[in-house]
C-alpha cells in the first residue's frame, strides 16, 4: 500500500475505530470474567504484537528505529498501558457503557492538555459550558451509580484515572513529527507495551489457570486482540496522522451511544434514569464542545446576510 493512497482510506479508518471502540468496553468485561484482568489484557496485547509483526513483515513496512520513532512509541504507550490496565481493572466494578460514557470525556481533557503542551488557545465560554455541562452529566452518573453500589467507585476513580492517560497520550503523539506507516506505529508502541503489561501481570497475579477459562472470555480475547487492539490501534494511529485532534475526538460523541446499547442487549446491563439524563448531559456537552462555536458563527453570519438583506430592499 503506498503512502500516497493512505488518506484516501480516512472515511473506512474513522468508521473502524467507531466500531471497534463501541464493542472493546463490552470485550473487556467478557475476556476479564474467567480471566484474572492483567492476563486477559496481556494475552490480548501478545495476539496483536504476533500478528502485527507478521504482517509488517510480509507487506515489508519499514519499522523505524530512531529516537524520534521510540519518542512516539513511548508516548503510546502511555495510553496502551495506563489507559487499557486500569480499564480493565475498573470493568469489575463498572458496566461496559458507564465505561464507554467517561471515555467520552477525553476531547474535553485533551483540550485542557492540549493548552498546555501544544499551546492551544484557552476555551471559549461556550467551551467552558459545555465542559461544565459535561461534568454535570458525570455527576450524575456517578452518583447514580455510587447510591446503588459502594465499590462503583473504585471502579470510577480507576476509569477516570484511564481516560486522563489517553487524553495525554493522544496530545503527545501530536507534538512528536514523524513520517511513518499506521501499522508500524502500532507495532512499535505494542513493542514497547507488552513488556510492561506483562510486569503488571506477574505483579498483580502472575497465575496461568486455563481449567477456569470459559468460552466467552477467550473468544472476547482473541477478538480484542485483532480487532480491539491490532486494527483498532492501526486506524486510531492512522486518523491521529491524518485528521486534527478535535475531529478524532468526535468518535467518543458516538461509541458511548452504541456501547450502552450493546451492553443492554448482550449483557443485561441496566439502563437507569439517571444514566440516560446523565448520558445526555454528557453528550449535550461535548456536541457542543464540538459544534457549538461553528453553529453560533453560522447562526451571526446568517443573520448578517439577512440584515445586508434588508438594507438593500429598502
Amino acid at each position: 500500500m503506498s503512502t500516497a493512497a493512505l488518506p484516501k482510506l480516512v472515511p473506512i479508518a474513522f468508521l473502524t475505530v467507531v466500531l471497534v471502540w463501541s464493542t472493546t468496553p463490552l470485550g473487556i468485561v467478557w475476556s476479564s470474567e474467567t480471566v484474572h484482568p492483567t492476563l486477559a489484557v496481556l494475552l490480548r496485547m501478545l495476539i496483536a504484537l504476533v500478528l502485527g509483526i507478521g504482517i509488517l513483515l510480509l507487506a515489508r513496512i519499514r519499522l523505524p528505529c530512531t529516537a524520534t520513532a521510540f519518542k512516539l512509541y513511548s508516548f503510546s504507550a502511555i495510553g496502551i498501558v495506563g489507559g487499557m490496565s486500569l480499564s480493565y481493572f475498573a470493568a469489575r466494578y463498572l458496566p461496559s457503557g458507564v465505561m464507554s460514557l467517561i471515555f467520552g470525556l477525553s476531547p474535553l481533557l485533551s483540550g485542557l492538555i492540549a493548552q498546555r503542551l501544544l499551546n492551544e488557545a484557552k476555551f471559549s465560554m461556550m467551551r467552558i459550558s459545555a465542559f461544565v455541562l459535561a461534568f454535570i452529566g458525570l455527576a450524575i452518573v456517578c452518583s447514580s451509580k455510587l447510591s446503588i453500589d459502594g465499590g462503583s467507585w473504585i471502579g470510577l476513580v480507576l476509569v477516570l484515572i484511564a481516560v486522563v492517560l489517553f487524553s495525554l497520550s493522544g496530545v503527545l503523539i501530536k507534538t512528536v513529527k514523524i513520517n511513518i506507516h499506521p501499522l508500524a506505529s502500532t507495532v512499535g508502541a505494542l513493542i514497547v507495551s507488552t513488556p510492561l503489561f506483562a510486569l503488571i501481570w506477574l505483579t498483580f497475579d502472575g497465575s496461568f489457570s486455563i481449567t477456569s477459562w470459559q468460552d466467552r472470555s477467550i473468544v472476547a480475547i482473541v477478538y480484542l486482540g485483532v480487532f480491539g487492539s491490532l486494527l483498532g490501534f492501526i486506524a486510531y494511529f492512522y486518523i491521529l496522522q491524518h485528521l486534527n485532534a478535535s475531529t478524532v475526538a468526535l468518535v467518543t460523541l458516538i461509541t458511548p451511544v452504541f456501547a450502552m446499547i450493546l451492553g443492554a442487549l448482550l449483557n443485561n446491563e441496566a439502563i437507569s434514569q439517571s444514566l440516560i439524563i446523565g448520558a445526555g448531559f454528557v453528550l449535550g456537552g461535548l456536541s457542543l464542545y464540538q459544534f457549538g462555536e461553528l453553529l453560533l458563527k453560522q447562526l451571526r453570519l446568517s443573520r448578517h446576510s439577512h440584515s445586508l438583506q434588508d438594507r438593500s430592499n429598502k
